[in-house]
């Protein structure tokens, strides 16, 4: 996960842990997740989005084609 071990991670936990203490890191991890499922959907939408405009842009290329011949 994003090139990170086990060691670098558990040192990341832990000064999160020492910044916020115990009772704020479970809020924490609920808002980073929260977050990360936000901007993944934000994400597949516009690639929905542009993958919709390619096929028209196809769709319309291959038309002017077919009306050339």
């Amino acid at each position: 996960m994003f090139g990170l071990g086990p060691q670098e991670m558990i040192f990341i936990l832990f000064i999160a842990l020492l910044l916020f203490g115990p009772k704020k890191l479970p809020e924490l991890g609920r808002s980073i997740g929260k977050a990360i499922r936000e901007f993944k959907k934000a994400t597949s939408e516009i690639e929905k989005e542009v993958n919709i405009g390619i096929k028209e842009i196809q769709q319309a290329v291959n038309l002017e084609d077919h009306e050339q011949k």
